[in-house]
């Protein structure tokens, strides 16, 4: 046994390096995810504007030294809420990702492993999936007004039962497997073949999934902020801040063009790491290299 670990072990390093080795691209992404997560993190280190404050003796001014990106019909600072729009977009994308995750893993789990379950659960996921993000977040908004909540909940909803037919899929894969079923002949509690020989199996993919789901929420809780039925007006959001340039995208294209290259980039780089992990995860791709 103990020559075995070393050698997984060096074949765990040696799938990564293929993956990560001489992909300058992926490097790239990663150093660029990492200053916009810094720059949202320490925005009231960088800039001093207050990106909701309306100054109407500075509405529309094209980019200066005093503003970077210019200012917005209202006045505010386009640099400044650029910064705290990358704020919201993360703590939006993360939030919807864990939770997303979270409840897909549990149900999944539940349902792949108890089959008198699985036929009603996953009846349940195939009606929330046809549920339309949008069409939800709009009669989310006409119930509750527009916040942060309704948002999470127009992208979670969509989202999650994605998750559950992935873990499912893990699940009965593993469930006729022979350790599984050694453990099942000893009595071992359902709860510990669940956790310690059936959960573990399912952190690869579930990390590949999330990676996805952080970029379409980020991408979505923009679009939803854009036409009107996500995040209020006033809250700095990459949506948003499109939302209110495109009136005036003829005299200053940076009110549309600033926010939408960093949403750009940042949902690019989300899946360019998402790819990676996917192929670091498969044996076949890397062989295939």
């Amino acid at each position: 046994m103990s020559s075995i670990v070393p050698l997984a072990s060096e074949y765990r390093a040696g799938r990564w390096l293929a993956v990560f080795r001489g992909n300058r691209l992926l490097g790239v992404a990663v150093a660029f995810l990492v200053l916009v997560a810094l720059a949202a993190m320490f925005a009231p280190l960088i800039t001093d504007a207050d990106p909701i404050r309306i100054n109407a003796l500075s509405r529309l001014k094209p980019p200066s030294a005093e503003f970077w990106f210019g200012t917005d019909p209202m006045g505010r600072d386009i640099f400044a809420r650029v910064l705290y729009g990358a704020r919201t977009s993360l703590v939006v994308g993360v939030s919807a990702a864990a939770i997303s995750l979270a409840l897909g893993l549990t149900i999944g789990l539940v349902a792949g492993y108890f089959s008198f379950l699985d036929g009603v659960i996953m009846r349940i996921m195939d009606g929330i999936m046809s549920i339309p993000s949008i069409v939800l977040a709009v009669a989310l908004v006409a119930i509750t007004g527009a916040n942060l909540g309704t948002v999470l909940l127009a992208i979670i909803l969509p989202e999650f039962p994605r998750v559950v037919r992935l873990v499912r899929g893990v699940i009965l894969g593993l469930r006729n497997e022979a350790y599984v079923e050694a453990a099942i002949s000893l009595a071992t509690p359902t709860w510990r073949i669940l956790f310690r020989h059936m959960l573990p199996n399912t952190l690869a993919p579930l990390i590949v999934q999330g990676s996805f789901i952080l970029a379409s929420a980020i991408l979505t809780e923009a679009v939803l902020s854009f036409l009107g039925v996500g995040l209020p007006p006033e809250v700095p959001s990459w949506g948003n801040v499109i939302a209110e340039g495109r009136t005036y995208f003829q005299i200053l294209p940076g009110l549309v063009f600033f926010p939408g290259v960093f949403l750009a980039l940042t949902v690019l780089g989300i899946n360019l790491i998402g790819d990676a992990l996917r192929d670091a995860f498969d044996p076949k791709l890397i062989r295939g290299r």
